[in-house]
């Protein structure tokens, strides 16, 4: 028992003394050693001119080996920096070296380190000065040896075939990984141009830049409030929140933002055609959308509302051989595309989709998943206010119209029924009439869903309303024409300049305005372009007036400051209007 508790006791210290063997060795490993520095060699001058001609050409970086006293592997990274730098922990380029780092040189192209550079931010065609060196590895130590060199850029600046957008001010969060693409435009010969823009929205009171790279490095833009674009620039702002089109033009250094009110779409397939709008809501990452009555075939196109712009200045209509292609009418010329109205023959209560992202102009019309269902159609139809009975609705297959504009005031009550003493099956709405956001409109509609029920329909502005009610879609719909009194210099052809000032209503028929007027000035009355009201007496301070008819009133041969009112028929066909000088 002794002899085996010996041997444990011997068995014990032997071990301990191993160990510590054992750890004298890997200390001596770690630490009791040394690591020469390495010796550059290569590049012997001290300026590197980079000829973007030969864009493949090569420079070589070499030096002398380092050497690991203990004899280990000794492996290493080419670093290039800013001048001056001694860590080189965030080297502008690091090289790896052949055979896992080992090789005793590495090369690298002038194009692949021009970008590295203007990645960092130096200009084109100018002289960088650098520090460079050679960081030798080996286990836990490093060594390095470094010098200066000066690389004189390529004589033009990178053109990126991409751009992103990024920042607080945009839709990304300033998560760079899911910076927003730009859409690359063509040329006129189809091909990509350095063009590129985006649809989308922005915060006001905060930033965004542009960038080649999803990720770091990248080339990076800024520019001024005056619309440069500047490589490592200020970041840009808006005053504004909401959606613009944001256009970068990479030959020129320009960027523009147009800020967008809202997309419409207008034509044929939609209530009141042409003279009408059907706005289009936002819902992100460049795409619109709307739910809406589409009561005819034929064609229509989306128009932008942009605050001192043309009404007619931002049309997007289809690419000719397209299905559903989309392209601003006045940029097809410079992208070598013809367009055309947009070709419809769907009825009913649709989903339109505007889809202005990077990645198409494209638009969709779908069946609405939430439209109401339809109702049946009576087999008559009377409108009251106040319950009083204003007439009959005239009945064309499942829809009923009003013939004549009804006068309305905020305040009043309007039924629907089907019996002409009330008795009848009622149907109502639970919108206003003449609720909406766009009370200065042309032709001012909304078409709320329509279902059975008793309560009355509030009125909500002063105005004379038609309306029409569409039992196969369950849609109540009103609208009324706001008229402006056109103003313009014909005797000298200013059309393009005239006035269009708008008139406001006054219950019941009547629209008033006072304004400047300029003497010998062309006048009408006009819903563009719906209604267009001349005069029978042109030259006259009052007399009648006839929509569709007459003539321009020149009235005016003393400048100043006149009222002017119209009253009008309850079928809007004629009327009588008065100037009043005061």
């Amino acid at each position: 028992m002794k002899t085996l508790f010996k041997n444990v006791l011997f068995l014990i210290s032997m071990t301990a003394i191993l160990v510590a063997c054992e750890t004298e060795n890997n200390l001596e490993t770690e630490g009791l050693w040394q690591l020469s520095n390495p010796s550059i060699t290569l590049p012997s001058d001290n300026l590197i001119v980079l000829d973007e001609t030969t864009p493949n050409d090569i420079i070589t970086f070499s030096w002398e080996a380092a050497v690991s006293s203990a004899n280990f592997i000794v492996s290493y990274n080419v670093v290039l920096d800013t001048l001056g730098s001694t860590s080189f922990d965030t080297p502008i380029l690091k090289l790896t070296p052949e055979n896992s780092g080992r090789a005793l040189s590495a090369s690298i192209s002038y194009e692949t380190i021009d970008q590295a550079l203007s990645f960092a931010g130096y200009q084109a065609n100018s002289d960088v000065e650098l520090t460079w060196g050679v960081v030798a590895s080996s286990i836990n130590k490093t060594s390095v040896d470094s010098n200066t060199l000066t690389i004189k850029r390529f004589e033009n600046e990178i053109v990126p075939n991409r751009l992103f957008i990024s920042g607080t001010a945009t839709e990304n969060n300033n998560n760079l990984s899911n910076a927003i693409l730009l859409r690359r435009l063509n040329d006129v010969e189809g091909k990509p141009s350095n063009i590129h823009e985006v649809y989308t929205s922005l915060k006001a009171g905060n930033t965004f830049k542009f960038y080649s790279e999803q990720s770091l490095p990248a080339l990076v833009y800024g520019g001024t409030q005056e619309g440069e674009i500047i490589k490592s620039g200020t970041p840009i702002s808006v005053n504004e929140d909401g959606q613009y089109r944001i256009k970068v033009d990479l030959d020129n250094n320009t960027y523009s933002l147009l800020k967008v009110e809202r997309w419409n779409m207008k034509g044929s397939p939609i209530i009141g055609g042409w003279g009408s709008d059907e706005p289009l809501e936002y819902i992100g990452g460049g795409i619109w959308q709307a739910s809406i009555q589409l009561v005819n075939t034929g064609g229509f196109l989306f128009r932008a509302d942009v605050d001192g712009a043309d009404f007619w200045s931002y049309l997007l209509k289809r690419i000719v051989g397209t299905s559903n292609t989309l392209i601003i009418e006045t940029d097809a010329a410079t992208q070598g595309v013809s367009f055309e109205d947009i070709p419809s023959e769907q009825l009913g209560t649709k989903l339109v989709t505007l889809n202005l992202s990077a990645s198409a102009y494209t638009y969709t019309i779908e069946n609405d998943p939430n439209a109401a269902e339809p109702l049946e159609a009576p087999n008559a139809l009377y409108l009251f206010k106040n319950n009083q009975l204003v007439g009959e609705l005239t009945k064309d297959g499942d829809t009923f119209r009003t013939e004549n504009y009804i006068a309305l005031q905020n305040g009043d009550e309007v039924t629907l029924n089907t019996s002409s003493d009330g008795s009848g099956d009622s149907f109502t709405t639970f919108d206003n009439i003449g609720a909406t956001t766009e009370p200065d409109g042309i032709n001012v509609n909304e078409s709320p869903d329509l279902s059975e029920g008793t309560n009355v329909i509030g009125v909500e502005r002063d105005q004379a309303y038609t309306f029409t009610i569409d039992f196969a879609n369950a849609k109540f719909q009103w609208n009324y024409y706001n008229i402006f009194l056109f103003h313009w210099d014909e005797i000298n052809q200013k059309w393009e300049e005239r006035n269009e000032f708008l008139m406001t209503y006054e219950h019941p028929y009547t629209f008033i305005t006072t304004v400047d007027i300029s003497a010998n000035f062309d006048m009408k009355f006009i819903s563009p372009w719906d209604n267009d009201f001349g005069s029978e007496s042109p030259s006259e301070l009052s007399g009648n007036i006839t929509n569709r008819g007459g003539s321009n009133i020149r009235n005016i041969t003393t400048n100043g400051n006149y009222r002017v009112s119209i009253e009008v028929t309850p079928d809007f066909s004629s009327g009588t209007y008065e100037f009043v000088q005061q």
